[in-house]
């Protein structure tokens, strides 16, 4: 029997699956850990809680598949991406890591396009302007900050990698999660020495660059003991997490887009070509497949938002729930359903951690606008969820303009198991929306990815077409389109009233 893992290095924990060679998951654990937000804006975790978080869950589907030592033949990754693992010479953790929805390092974002020679040079050096998330200005703040702690750096890892270098002992990592780096000269798909230079920071620091599928090392002999496995079995290069779910919904050929509501929301295209917003609102990043790209948009409180007014908000209803031995998310959902499109003309701007596409404003904060005796917690609650397909509208309309094929909207996530967000978003985006057979996103994308790397499947298109089938249907409502067609206006407007605002209250909670 051959077997692979897919292992995610999420935000709020580990998921490891354990795959068969039909593409049958055998197995899934997960494993959760905290954040920390040690000042406002900041966002950080401890790369030893992921080890932990690895080390139980691989254990724990070996145990459940009862797989022996030889049946896992490969193991691929996924994680979050963008974070910051700072490693000494000795390989120890410096500090706690900074993730991906950090917002302190606005100042050198600036210094990185200073340096560049402007955001239009930057884009043509790496196809993305700096933003306050990307690793490459998560660099520069330790060295102006921490300088001590600088001076002991001798690698910087990204969080998927971390656990690589723990499994190989290798400094290794792959195309689609570097590009979110920063570093990377995207449209050759190796590490940007011009940008390096100019930032003046030493190329040394940096790991290998492979594709998604190669190996990328084997297991160390003790790491193999320690989790049941073989020293035989290989670590492909995997994916950042958006690419890698990406793989596991099937998006790896033209006209097919994604779109993710998880923590953050994502808007994921196919490209066989390098295509640039000129503008720099969308990512452009190399794909999980060999020598293609992506193009993708970014919302840093998609899902966020809604736990967000769960737990803020709704205490007594997340008590009721588990007295009734239901998921709190279905009762706020049903309330929303009576509501109309529109939730009589009430907004939500889903900017709780700053926006990422298109605004890149870390100063950018969520509202509720419009509210009026008339609203009930049902308006609310609709209103984040329209609130969000709004936001993940504005990622759409950019590819739109970029001459992309979107034949095709695959939904995902947390946000595509509710029937009625589902709906929402078809009727926001004014496209036909489907589901897939498959619901466990970048873990499953890197277990196909480790697939290929184990020679069970040629490549990752042949990989998806034996695994990856459309199951549902949402169609659009072409009256609730036409609703949604004028309030998205209105949605992008409040955006542009609000911008000066958001920059005096943050002045404001400074002092």
């Amino acid at each position: 029997m051959t077997v692979v893992l897919g292992i995610d290095i999420g935000t709020s924990g580990t998921k490891t699956l354990a795959v068969d060679e039909q593409g049958k998951i055998l197995a899934a654990a997960v494993d959760h850990y905290p954040a920390y937000a040690p000042k406002p804006l900041w966002s950080e975790q401890d790369p030893e809680d992921w080890w932990r978080a690895t080390v139980s869950t691989v254990q724990a589907v070996v145990a459940k598949a009862k797989l022996k030592k030889e049946d896992v033949r490969a193991i691929g990754l996924s994680g979050q991406m963008h974070g910051s693992v700072f490693l000494d010479a000795k390989d120890r953790v410096i500090r706690r890591a900074l993730l991906w929805n950090d917002q302190r390092t606005a100042a050198e974002c600036g210094e990185i396009e200073k340096r560049a020679g402007g955001r239009a040079k930057l884009i043509k050096l790496v196809a993305n302007p700096a933003l306050t998330g990307f690793t490459a200005p998560k660099i520069l703040w330790l060295r102006n900050n921490e300088p001590r702690n600088f001076d002991k750096l001798r690698k910087v890892l990204l969080p998927k990698d971390d656990i690589r270098r723990r499994l190989t002992g290798e400094y290794a990592t792959e195309v689609s999660d570097a590009s979110g780096t920063l570093l990377l000269d995207v449209a050759k798909r190796c590490w940007s020495k011009a940008l390096l230079a100019k930032l003046e920071l030493d190329p040394t620091l940096l790991p290998t660059c492979y594709e998604s599928h190669q190996p990328t090392g084997k297991l160390r002999p003790e790491v193999a003991e320690l989790l049941g496995l073989s020293p035989e079995c290989i670590v492909v290069g995997g994916a950042g997490d958006c690419a890698a779910g990406a793989v596991g919904n099937g998006i790896v050929n033209p006209g097919v887009l994604s779109t993710s509501i998880g923590t953050s929301g994502v808007m994921f295209v196919y490209s066989d070509d390098v295509k640039v917003d000129p503008a720099g609102r969308v990512h452009t990043f190399c794909h999980a497949v060999d020598g293609r790209w992506h193009l993708m948009g970014v919302n840093l409180s998609a899902g966020g938002s809604l736990q967000w007014f769960r737990n803020e908000l709704c205490k007594a209803e997340m008590a009721m729930a588990r007295e009734l031995g239901i998921d709190p998310y279905e009762l706020l959902i049903a309330e929303a359903e009576k509501v109309a499109p529109g939730s009589q003309g009430l907004f939500f701007l889903p900017y709780l951690s700053g926006e990422r596409t298109p605004h890149a404003d870390p100063l950018a904060r969520g509202s509720f606008v419009g509210l009026s005796l008339a609203h009930t917690r049902g308006h609310l609650v609709r209103s984040i969820l329209e609130g969000v397909a709004y936001s993940m509208r504005d990622s759409l309309e950019i590819i739109r303009s970029l001459d992309i094929p979107v034949k095709q909207i695959r939904a995902s996530g947390g946000g595509s198991r509710s029937p009625v967000w589902r709906q929402i978003q078809a009727d926001v985006f004014g496209q036909r929306v489907v589901t897939i057979n498959s619901e466990e996103g970048p873990g499953y994308g890197v277990a196909l990815l480790a697939a290929v790397g184990a020679g069970v499947f040629k490549n990752i298109q042949e990989a998806c077409k034996a695994t990856i089938r459309v199951e549902h249907q949402t169609p659009e409502k072409k009256a609730a389109v036409r609703t949604y067609d004028r309030a998205f206006l209105e949605y992008q407007q409040l955006y542009r009233s609000l911008k000066d605002d958001f920059r005096r209250i943050a002045e404001l909670t400074e002092k």
